[in-house]
């Protein structure tokens, strides 16, 4: 049962663990959940899961919108500042002017974006 229930998907073992545990009956979710190095909740979000028949039919591992936001929407100023940061380390093809680099690696980027008071 554990390495079967190593090979899923998160989803899929949320409802797998759920599955054996009402199975189990009383005493069930708590037993599963040490069998398996699971979090309670997870097998009882497994289970609510399984209540719904739309969830089940759900193609999707995590619902939407979860998830960082991104730094744009975030961090005010950002674009701005790493525009100027960036503009005197920028080079760029003779030929195509849309093609740009930079020299600068992620840190380098981070660190001077961090003396203008924004940090990531």
């Amino acid at each position: 049962m554990q390495s079967y229930y190593e090979s899923l998907s998160e989803k899929d073992r949320r409802r797998y663990a759920a599955v054996e545990a009402k199975k189990l009956g009383y005493g069930g979710i708590r037993y599963i959940s040490k069998l398996f190095g699971c979090n309670y909740r997870t097998i009882v979000k497994g289970i609510e899961e399984l209540s719904e028949q739309s969830l089940i039919s759900s193609l999707r591992i995590r619902r939407s919108s979860g998830g960082r936001k991104k730094a744009l929407s975030t961090i005010p100023g950002i674009n701005e500042a790493f525009l100027v940061v960036v503009d005197s380390h920028t080079a760029g093809s003779p030929v195509h002017e849309y093609i740009k680099w930079t020299n600068l690696t992620c840190q380098q980027i981070s660190d001077l974006l961090a003396e203008k008071g924004i940090i990531l």
